[in-house]
């Protein structure tokens, strides 16, 4: 059984307007020791999913089907009491912005042990030991000190670790990572990535990393899923993705990256714009800004396709395989 499973999750806002649909059909799991990445433009609804997964929704939103199933629980069942003994315990979640987890009117230590005291019965005293050799793992210099430091005398990227360090505090065996390197500059991001690496392959956390930037996936993550528009259109082993992507939106991605361009020449970028998930148009959402896209576009949402080993849905690349089997077919029958 998988450490996390995701069947046919589907999450609704209920606007004035009507419903809108964030995130649907969403299928995946994820194994003990595990680091997957989920990459999109924003809107893509990549932090919806994040949150959806340990039911931090709020209204007017709600997860309208399908469920979030973590060693035969289901999460998006579960009641506010019954999530607290989960929802950094088992789950930890590492957000963009770590002034929005960090207190600014209590000490790093008190935030850390209140956090301990929550969830364990010890003392006041182990709590705080263990809170320094939680600091001690992100590699954060005298620790003892930062414990008795309020968040604003930390720097940016030190603010980073500690929340980091947060989210180790129980041995969790999932870490969700929304964007936790957007705020900082690229020297301290590398630094910030490569200290998860590391601590999710030591203490076999399995990882779900929230992200536009695939190369930032392609450092840390084993398996990666592309976003567009409230669905997956692309997943597979990230190695894959990044070398051979299949779907036209994840090759636009690719080719966007700073490093695929041409000195003295503008950048690659997709034409137009993800729409709105008020009007997500019939058939393939991509299509508007496709340039590979064909009549069946239009009408029918593409099923997953498997193809360069990756699972993809888009009709161009179903039929592009369809084509490749027929002709295997008719050379076959050619050579009997």
């Amino acid at each position: 059984m998988a450490l996390l499973e995701v069947n046919n999750l589907e999450v609704c806002f209920g606007l004035r307007k009507g419903e809108v649909k964030a995130l649907r059909n969403i299928d995946f799991k994820i194994e003990r020791g595990e680091r997957i990445g989920i990459v999109g433009e924003s809107g893509a609804g990549k932090s919806v999913l994040g949150f959806s997964i340990i039911n931090l929704i709020s209204q007017p939103g709600y997860v309208s089907q399908g469920e979030v199933m973590f060693e035969g629980q289901n999460l998006a069942k579960m009641n506010h009491q019954q999530l607290r003994s989960i929802r950094g315990n088992r789950i930890s979640m590492i957000f963009q912005d770590p002034m929005m987890t960090l207190n600014p009117v209590l000490t790093i230590g008190d935030q850390m042990v209140e956090c301990l005291m929550e969830h364990r019965t010890i003392s006041k005293q182990d709590a705080r030991n263990i809170a320094v050799q939680k600091l001690q793992q992100v590699y954060i210099p005298s620790p003892e000190t930062r414990l008795d430091q309020y968040p604003h005398e930390l720097s940016g990227g030190m603010r980073q670790r500690v929340v980091i360090a947060i989210g180790l505090l129980m041995d969790p065996d999932i870490i969700i990572a929304d964007e936790p390197t957007t705020a900082l500059d690229v020297t301290i991001q590398a630094e910030i990535m490569e200290l998860m690496l590391e601590l999710c392959e030591r203490n076999n956390v399995a990882l779900i990393l929230i992200t536009h930037d695939l190369g930032v996936v392609s450092q840390v993550t084993q398996r990666t899923f592309v976003m567009y528009a409230g669905r997956i259109i692309e997943q597979g082993p990230t190695k894959e993705i990044i070398n051979d992507a299949q779907h036209p939106y994840t090759q636009g991605l690719i080719n966007a990256l700073p490093q695929m361009g041409v000195r003295g020449k503008r950048l690659h970028q997709i034409r137009g714009a993800m729409p709105s998930l008020q009007s997500v148009p019939v058939g393939c959402a991509f299509r508007e800004r496709c340039d590979y896209a064909i009549e069946n576009c239009s009408h029918n949402v593409p099923d997953f396709t498997e193809s360069g080993g990756c699972k993809v849905a888009c009709h161009m690349v179903a039929e592009l395989k369809r084509e490749e089997q027929a002709v295997k077919l008719e050379i076959k029958g050619g050579a009997q």
